[in-house]
């Protein structure tokens, strides 16, 4: 009996749970189901089609260049014994800088560019003295060829050239080849002395870049200068290489200054010679400058893998401010439209037929609308045919969900919590 009445109580136990479990699970689904009324909300965000200037531009970041500058340097080593000039003197070519006391490595170093000069010198005066010998052998042999192309034998009675004579003789073919061969000759002799001048030239340069005195490379406004007397100068090293010369100072020239913009491989196809630029720099954020595209590397350069074009951008007015290689972000104009519909490019949508069209609001509800495009901009696009101006289109379209809540009344009915019969919207 025990064992019996045992079983009906753990039986009426279980029947007990199930029954709460079932009443839970049927709460849950009514009471969401009663209190939870989920609802999708859609938000379209329009705008106005309005008349303007449509202006494409491409975009490219690069640095100032530095071709309207150059380094005051020198191979010199010793102690400054001389300035002649200070900071933002203008100076003309070959003008004093500077003069040094050579330590002996200096010595050393401008006595070996003293003789090299000496060499390239004597050189070009050997050149150009053996082009009178060949000159002499040349006049020469044009007066022997000339004299025999003139006699009766290779000459008509009316000195017209007598052809087949002159093709035919052994003697007469002999001579011109002389004559012409002492006027390669003499040609060649001309070569070498303009060899032996640019070679003299680079001796001069190195001798004054090894001089005691510090000259000035081109004409120019000084910068950057920071010698002082008894300031010493030696030989730098760099990844333990000696280096050949040292920076003394810079000269910037009155040139306008040059940016050089990398451009996609996109991008360069739409942008030529002489288009118009706006350029802003990063040290000025406030101020924008303007020029125009003056050169396209049409070759380019990749670097890891992605390839870049440098394009010339020549500044309209030049800023004692701007310094080379500072930051710059250049917008290249490629094209521009006055007075044309405009609507934001976000509007712009295709179908499956690759036909364009916009969604027009009409009495609050969108319609679509096919148009015929133009010109487009990184933000706006021009409407060619389809919309008039003032016509609401839909930019872009927002779907919010929210939930309504709905509480039951202790006094009966469904009711907000502060009275019956009143329902509450709550965002989720």
């Amino acid at each position: 009996m025990n064992k019996v009445k045992n079983w009906f109580l753990k039986l009426s136990l279980i029947k007990k749970i199930i029954f709460i479990l079932v009443i839970l699970v049927v709460g849950y689904f009514a009471i969401s189901k009663l209190f939870l009324n989920r609802s999708n909300k859609i938000t379209y965000q329009t705008e106005k089609i309005v008349k303007g200037n449509l202006i494409v531009t491409v975009t490219g970041s690069g640095t100032v260049a530095s071709t309207n500058s150059s380094n005051i340097t020198t191979s010199a080593t010793g102690v400054v014994k001389n300035i002649y000039i200070k900071d933002g003197d203008v100076v003309k070519t070959g003008d004093k800088i500077a003069e040094l006391e050579l330590d002996l490595e200096g010595q050393q170093k401008s006595s070996q560019a003293w003789g090299s000069y000496q060499s390239a010198k004597n050189s070009l005066q050997t050149a150009k003295d053996n082009l009178y010998s060949v000159q002499s052998d040349l006049f020469t042999k044009w007066q022997s060829h000339f004299d025999l192309a003139t006699s009766s034998t290779y000459e008509n009675s009316d000195k017209t050239p007598n052809i087949p004579e002159r093709q035919s003789q052994t003697e007469y073919r002999i001579s011109e080849d002389n004559w012409l061969l002492s006027e390669a000759k003499y040609k060649a002799q001309q070569k070498v002395i303009e060899q032996a001048q640019s070679s003299l030239n680079t001796a001069w340069f190195a001798y004054q870049q090894a001089s005691p005195i510090i000259y000035a490379p081109i004409s120019g406004t000084v910068s950057g200068l920071s010698l002082q007397i008894g300031t010493v100068i030696n030989s730098q090293s760099i990844n333990n290489t000696s280096a050949t010369t040292n920076k003394i100072a810079n000269i910037k020239t009155d040139a306008l200054p040059t940016l050089s913009i990398n451009l996609t491989e996109i991008d360069v196809p739409k942008i030529k010679i002489g288009d118009k630029a706006t350029i802003t720099f990063d040290a000025f954020v406030d101020k924008t400058f303007t020029g125009k595209v003056i050169s396209i590397d049409t070759v380019g350069s990749v670097t890891s893998g992605v390839t870049n074009y440098p394009t010339v951008i020549l500044l309209d007015t030049k800023s004692n401010a701007i310094l080379p290689n500072m930051g710059v972000s250049a917008n290249i104009i490629t094209n521009t439209k006055d007075d044309i519909l405009l609507v934001s490019s976000s509007a712009i949508k295709t179908d499956s037929n690759g036909v364009n069209y916009v969604q027009v609001m009409k009495n609050g509800n969108p319609i679509n609308q096919n148009v015929e495009i133009g010109l487009s901009s990184d933000s706006q696009t021009e409407i060619i045919s389809g919309l008039r101006e003032g016509d609401i289109v839909v930019i872009s379209t927002t779907q919010a969900t929210s939930t309504t809540q709905q509480t039951q009344s202790v006094f009966g009915g469904i009711g907000g919590r502060t009275g019956g019969g009143n329902v509450r919207i709550q965002g989720r």
